[in-house]
């Protein structure tokens, strides 16, 4: 059984009308799939609590998805009702998810706290109720991401300690040798075309990117959520050594929760002159960091 399967639905009855276009549900799809889950339904449905219950039911007992997000029906209209109707099918209820959530969401706006989504399990599926606005839905998913994806383990395996110690062994990555790095690159059988090496190194910094970035004041970090895409990252790689004049990549990333100072990437590009390498290692980092990974910082 895949534990990283996933499902999403919309409620909103102008959304299911065609009054509104939806970007909520797309855009938790394409967070999702940032994370190698894989996203096997998607509907869109009226906040009708009957159609909620059904869509849920079959989604966790027929479908059997590890995960199961819905967007919308979670505020103060009289039809919103998501909720309510969630609540009726859930096995266990989790109310942590939803309290860090709201949690978060405060620190952004004081309304966060007027969100009434709730989170729990059937069968083995994790169901989460997100908000309908596309901000607020990403911003609460993935401040509980790696929870979630922690908690999808913990239902569909053996149990707990089975859990704690592949977390446990995903902690133990260590950063790569950047002095082995170089020595197997001259002894690749390119090595002799190239007349320049660049290295990249990332690291998690107390800056936050908003501020490095654009200026805007925010409080320091403290640590980061890391992970990747293997598949896209493969893609990035392949692209960067077809551009002209380069005959060499390599690219490591970590994942996890990690804290200042932490490394984040390396990348080595090799090849002919100066201005195809930068131009290389600019191009691949740059993919890397907007469409490989995805980084939440705490």
């Amino acid at each position: 059984m895949n534990e990283k399967t996933a499902a999403v639905i919309t409620i909103s009855d102008k959304g299911f009308r065609g009054e509104r276009i939806d970007t909520s549900g797309p855009a938790l799809c394409n967070l999702l799939e940032a994370q190698g889950w894989i996203i096997t339904y998607t509907t869109i449905i009226p906040d009708e609590v009957n159609e909620i219950k059904k869509e849920l039911i079959q989604c966790a007992d027929q479908k059997k998805v590890a995960l199961l997000l819905t967007t919308g029906g979670t505020g103060f209209s009289p039809r919103d009702l998501t909720p309510e109707a969630t609540k009726e099918v859930l096995e266990r209820e989790i109310p942590g998810i939803p309290e860090v959530m709201r949690l978060e969401s405060m620190k952004i706006t004081p309304n966060g706290c007027l969100s009434r989504g709730v989170s729990g399990i059937r069968k083995q599926t994790l169901i989460l109720n997100l908000p309908g606005s596309e901000k607020a839905a990403k911003e609460n998913l993935c401040a509980v991401l790696p929870s979630i994806e922690h908690g999808v383990k913990m239902i569909r395996s053996k149990g707990s300690a089975e859990c704690a110690q592949q977390v446990q062994e995903r902690a133990k990555k260590k950063s790569p040798s950047m002095d082995a790095w170089i020595r197997e690159a001259k002894q690749d059988k390119d090595a002799g075309k190239c007349g320049m090496y660049l290295f990249h190194n990332g690291v998690v910094r107390e800056t936050a990117k908003e501020q490095a970035r654009f200026g805007i004041p925010k409080e320091h970090v403290q640590g980061m959520y890391f992970s990747y895409q293997e598949d896209k990252v493969e893609e990035a790689v392949e692209r960067a050594k077809q551009m002209p004049g380069i005959f060499h990549v390599r690219v490591w990333l970590n994942e996890g929760e990690l804290k200042v100072g932490d490394d984040i990437m390396y990348v080595l590009v090799g090849g002919d002159i100066r201005p195809n390498v930068i131009d290389a290692l600019q191009s691949l980092v740059e993919e890397l960091k907007t469409k490989c990974v995805v980084e939440k910082e705490r």
